[in-house]
């Protein structure tokens, strides 16, 4: 089991996200849990390119600092929603002979969803933990909708298993 952190950069981690406060709060904790459980913990960053705030060497590319790295946790960066393709994660994971992905991050309905699908499409049990990945309002949904469409909805059962908050914390903690 890896947990993956996907997309929390600095320059999308504010206080417009769906349930900001406890989204922060459950990232936090489920990043803790997996480090005292040996849990190998990977984040994952989004660069837009030349131009963008996400864009390597742009402060707003770098991982919230609440959320921020050990010196020793991978990062694999992509210029695609999906981590899976180009961005060397996928050889990682299979060379570690990984099989179950624990995914956080952001945005729900981009990164998250596109890694998601894809991790399942390439063999990986995927577990979304409640309220560990969020987005913004867009024209179409609120936050709110979006949210609850995807984790309700669209993955679970289907491409992962959506999970509650502390039913992923016995996992990550051995006591499931």
């Amino acid at each position: 089991m890896v947990l993956l952190v996907v997309d929390t950069q600095k320059a999308i981690v504010n206080n417009r996200l769906y349930n900001y406060d406890l989204f922060v709060s459950n990232v936090k904790q489920i990043i803790d849990t997996a480090r005292k459980n040996n849990i190998e913990v990977i984040y994952v960053r989004h660069d837009d390119g030349p131009g963008c705030e996400l864009t390597k060497g742009n402060d707003g590319f770098e991982i919230y600092d609440e959320f921020k790295p050990a010196d020793n946790e991978a990062i694999f960066d992509k210029c695609v929603n999906s981590a899976f393709k180009n961005s060397g994660l996928l050889e990682y994971l299979k060379k570690k002979n990984e099989n179950t992905i624990v995914i956080i991050g952001l945005q729900t309905e981009y990164c998250i969803d596109a890694n998601i699908k894809a991790g399942f499409e390439h063999g990986f049990k995927m577990i979304v933990p409640e309220n560990t990945n969020s987005t913004f309002d867009n024209r179409f949904m609120s936050a709110e909708m979006t949210y609850k469409y995807y984790n309700e909805f669209i993955w679970n059962k289907r491409y992962a298993e959506c999970i509650p908050f502390d039913k992923a914390i016995e996992l990550m903690n051995g006591k499931s």
